[in-house]
């Protein structure tokens, strides 16, 4: 199971990180292994190879976000499999062995699970082709137009409804609003072309009301600028890494598969009276750029009971720092770790799947560097062979942007003493981005 903000497991984890101080850069822990014993028999339309019961909806989401970004779209099979999880509220759990089994209270819904759902499936809906219909009488409300496109807003709707009065969400319905939850949502909202200030709870409260609330001050040594996953119990916050990067990107409103923003700006942490969400947002940049620039990588902390107390290389924040950092128009200070991605990398995307693969796809997407040569491997080619095989690739949404020009112009310039000379000049090859 990859290093991600959003597994079940990960959330006991980082409780107890949360319990007592943890190092400038915390990420919320690496999740517990996949029980060995009874794995299930995997359905035929999900990606990965590992036991679902923790991140089914999760990596299939994030592969159908990296396929989209590089114009490939996802297995007829594979959709259908991720509309069959959705519960007929609109809500997804972490994943449903049996998806003809109508949803329940016993039902452990996912808000994280919920949220990228949604933002893959959006992609997806403005493929209509790419998904025509459930195969599963479960796929939430029965849709009167498109499958995909009820989905969608039915899991929005799910999503609004459950907001917690604070303006944020935590990871089940109900639960305490935490920073890498919320900025799920935000990100989703953002991918749906909403403003996720205008969505309020009861209490008047915005989602950015709720970021805003776990970002540290710039004053503060320990961590200056960053986000904490959750105060302790006293109240105080601790750096996160995992929780700023995720933060960082939904305090600029962006989603998960955005791309890098130029000019390239210098990283600052300012305090101000009146604290923004976009202010926030970049002084979490600013701590990302400072933490990047020791070792051009993430760390995690070991995990309580860890017979080897050398803290690892966080390969997933990483790139989700990446991302966040070229989002904020940070590029060169991103640039060492996204280097160091592609040297150290492959190993720990082989291990952890399709989610790995994609968060590797949205940092070098975010960089505009080439998804088919990342250090000598194809990204694109890795993470469509842990699925069923795609339909026919597709133009990239970025296509306007990153087709490759090789234009050749050819200026007569007359005649010179009755003899023709003429030039050619060759326009340079635009490099290709992904």
């Amino acid at each position: 199971m990859t290093t991600v903000r959003r597994s079940a497991a990960t959330l006991v984890a980082t409780a107890l990180l949360c319990t007592g101080a943890v190092g400038a850069v915390a990420p919320a822990a690496t999740a517990a292994p996949s029980p060995k014993p009874t794995t299930p028999t995997l359905p035929a339309g999900l990606y990965g190879t590992k036991d679902p019961t923790y991140d089914g909806v999760w990596r299939q989401s994030l592969a159908f976000l990296a396929q989209q970004t590089a114009g490939v779209k996802p297995a007829q099979v594979s959709v259908d499999w991720l509309l069959g999880q959705q519960c007929g509220s609109g809500a997804f759990a972490s994943y449903r062995p049996d998806p003809a089994k109508t949803c329940d209270p016993a039902t452990m819904l996912d808000v994280n699970a919920t949220a990228v759902a949604v933002q893959a499936l959006n992609g997806i809906e403005r493929n209509p082709a790419t998904a025509t219909a459930a195969t599963t009488a479960s796929a939430g409300p029965s849709p009167a137009v498109h499958p995909v496109s009820a989905a969608v807003a039915a899991g929005a709707g799910w999503l609004k409804g459950v907001q917690n009065k604070d303006g944020g969400w935590g990871y089940n319905p109900g639960s305490p609003s935490d920073a890498n939850s919320t900025a799920l949502v935000v990100s989703t909202l953002a991918a749906l072309g909403q403003q996720p200030g205008a969505v309020k709870s009861a209490a008047g409260k915005s989602p950015y009301d709720a970021l805003i609330t776990f970002a540290k001050p710039c004053a503060d040594k320990d961590g200056p600028g960053a986000f904490a996953y959750q105060p302790d119990k006293t109240g105080k916050l601790f750096a996160n890494g995992d929780a700023t990067a995720a933060a960082t990107l939904a305090g600029l409103g962006k989603p998960m598969n955005t791309r890098g923003v130029k000019p390239d700006q210098k990283p600052t942490c300012e305090d101000m009276d009146e604290r923004t969400a976009e202010r926030v947002a970049r002084n979490g940049a600013s701590y990302l750029a400072t933490a990047l620039a020791k070792t051009g990588h993430l760390v995690q902390p070991p995990m309580p009971g860890a017979t080897d107390p050398t803290p690892k290389p966080d390969f997933g924040n990483t790139a989700d720092a990446v991302v966040a950092l070229a989002a904020a128009g940070h590029g060169p200070q991103a640039m060492p770790a996204l280097s160091w991605l592609e040297k150290n990398s492959p190993a720990w995307a082989k291990e952890n799947g399709p989610a790995a693969y994609a968060q590797l796809v949205f940092a070098a997407h975010a960089m505009g560097a080439n998804l088919r040569d990342f250090g000598g491997t194809d990204l694109v080619e890795q993470l469509n062979a842990t699925g069923p095989a795609p339909q026919a690739p597709t133009g990239s949404p970025d296509t306007a942007e990153d087709e490759d020009f090789n234009v050749w112009w050819i200026v007569g310039i007359g005649l010179l003493a009755g003899v023709g000379v003429g030039f050619l000049l060759s326009g340079r090859r635009k490099g290709k981005q992904q």
